[in-house]
Parts: C-alpha cells; structure tokens; sequence
C-alpha cells in the first residue's frame, strides 16, 4: 500500500492540543478534513505529517510553531484612534472583530481598550504556540 504524495487529495481525522493537552479543533463528530497535499491548504507541518501516511494510519505529530502559524508579530498588533471605531462598535478586550485591509477582511482580537484608542491583534490566535495533532489517514484520491 502506497502513502500519500504531493498532489494527492486525502481525507484525514485529526484532533488539534496545545502542548498542554487543550484541545483547539476537531474534526470528531464531522467529516474528515479533505485537502490536496503540497496545495499549501494546511500549514506546512500538517503537510508534512501526512505526506507518506498510508490509509488507516494514525500518527502524533508536534508541530513547531514555526512550522504552524509561524512566531507572534509584533508589526501584527494595530492601535486605532477611538474615534475610527464605527459608532455601533462597543470594543471590549477578548472581542473578535475584522478589519478591513485592502478590500480584505482580516480578523483581529481586541487586546486592549484606553480612552484614546483600541489595540487590535492580527496575529493568528495560534501563533507563537507549538501545537500536537493526533492524524488517521482515512482517503486518498
């Protein structure tokens, strides 16, 4: 039986921790994920796991987080005059809002909260952390 290879479509089970065991994301209870491998759909850590997994294999891959969602940058945390803050917008720190860069929606966190001004996050939620992925290798087409 052959493992899976770039450009193969395959349809995985995963459970997603952090380093301490906290699960972020799931696929139990759904269909599996479906992806092409090498399409950079996944990070590039999750690729690299299940390149060569064969059907019915399962596998515990930690994944750094630069192999992730990359380090927490600092260039990604945006502060804004209050007063840019639509009317209908009561921040509070925790709330997930998206901004509009470009004609693209971005989503940031808001981090903090002055009489001034709102400092908004874009990085990933997931960035700068090492993450652990429980993978069974379901399909491959």
């Amino acid at each position: 039986m052959s493992g899976a290879k770039q450009g193969d479509k395959v349809k995985v089970h995963y459970t997603g921790k952090l380093q301490d065991g906290t699960v972020f994301d799931s696929s139990e209870n759904r269909d599996p994920l479906e992806f092409t491998l090498g399409n950079g759909q996944m990070i590039p850590g999750f690729e690299q796991a299940v390149n060569g997994m064969a059907i019915g294999d399962e596998k515990t891959a930690e994944i750094a987080a630069d192999d992730a969602y990359g380090q927490r940058q600092d260039n990604m945390m945006v502060r804004v005059p209050k007063e840019q803050v639509p009317s209908d917008i009561q921040p509070e720190v925790g709330q997930q809002l998206a901004i509009n860069q470009g004609g693209q929606n971005i989503p940031v966190v808001v981090t903090e909260v002055t009489e001034a001004e709102v400092v908004l996050d874009a990085n990933h939620p997931l960035a700068g952390k090492d993450l652990v992925f429980d993978i069974k290798l379901m399909e491959i087409s």
